[in-house]
């Protein structure tokens, strides 16, 4: 007579005695290791090896889309705005806040003119593009950069978040985080470069040059998945107008929203099947940008020779 068989246990955990089995590998797994299917349980390990081999939703322009949906990169960019003018607002002291609340005098104005201010100077000369020619052509590049992270008032900060909510939120979720980002810095790195190049004495400082790409971005973005662009375009036109009028960074409004349709070519002209050429257009955009600024710098070098 033979022996009584013992039952099976979990693979997992050896002391439970189990009559389930994974539908997938067939192997015995206790109440515990169990997870539902479809069709019966599967067992961690599958589950896990089902996850891997699984592909991961995609944007239009071959981002993740669950990333680009949660707005991370967009939210992040509006804090970057607000600490940095926080912390320059708090370096100045309280005279630069009273002025920097009231709307009436942007802080680069009212640090300079005024004189209430000098540690606020020494915080625009940080992130600033403050006398770009020589703070630039001197080394100074990365000016170019955190002048995008740098306002000079409360209405000036408040307009170009704004901005950025609306339309970051909506392209990044179509791009991806990833893209987007790229998409956002090498905007307002053009605008920074036109400065540099049209009106490098200019005093100049704002996320304006990266806003008025995400215009540029959006136009090409919403073409090749046909939405309508008519708000987008009046809502730009009022903006380049109210830039004539009051006299804002023209060169650093015009260099951001032309990088932005740069970018957005780049992202829309590439055929669908080689997306990682996205890649490519970036870094050959960005070595453009590079090219121009060290001629001007060499152009500028040899005006101050000449001085």
């Amino acid at each position: 007579m033979s022996e009584e068989q013992s039952p099976p246990v979990c693979y997992r955990h050896r002391n439970r005695q189990t009559y389930l089995r994974c539908v997938r590998c067939d192997k015995p797994i206790c109440a515990d290791c169990r997870i539902d299917a479809p069709v019966g349980f599967q067992c961690p390990g599958c589950v896990a090896a089902g996850r891997r081999t699984m592909r991961r939703p995609r944007t239009s322009f071959g981002g993740g889309s669950r990333a680009g949906a949660a707005g991370t990169v967009t939210k992040a960019l509006v804090g970057a705005n607000v600490a940095v003018f926080v912390l320059a607002v708090i370096s100045a002291g309280t005279g630069a806040l009273a002025a920097a609340t009231s709307g009436s005098s942007p802080l680069l104005d009212f640090g300079i003119e005024v004189g209430y201010a000098p540690r606020f100077i020494g915080t625009v000369e940080l992130f600033g593009l403050q006398v770009a020619a020589p703070d630039v052509a001197s080394g100074g590049y990365y000016r170019m950069v955190t002048a995008m992270f740098l306002h000079l008032g409360v209405i000036h900060l408040l307009f170009n978040m704004v901005v950025l909510w609306l339309l970051g939120r909506v392209l990044e979720r179509d791009l991806g985080s990833a893209r987007y980002l790229t998409a956002y810095l090498l905007s307002g790195l053009a605008g920074s470069v036109a400065i540099y190049l049209f009106a490098p004495f200019s005093p100049t400082a704002g996320a304006s040059g990266a806003v008025y790409g995400l215009f540029g971005l959006m136009i090409l973005i919403n073409r090749k998945l046909g939405r309508d662009n008519n708000g987008i375009y009046v809502l730009l036109a009022l903006n380049l107008v109210l830039t004539l009028v009051a006299g804002f960074s023209f060169w650093g409004h015009v260099g951001g929203l032309i990088g932005g349709l740069i970018c957005g070519a780049i992202l829309t002209f590439t055929p669908r099947e080689r997306r990682p050429l996205h890649w490519v257009g970036f870094a050959l955009f960005l070595v453009v940008l590079a090219a121009i600024t060290f001629f001007q710098t060499g152009v500028l070098d040899n005006q101050f020779d000449v001085v």
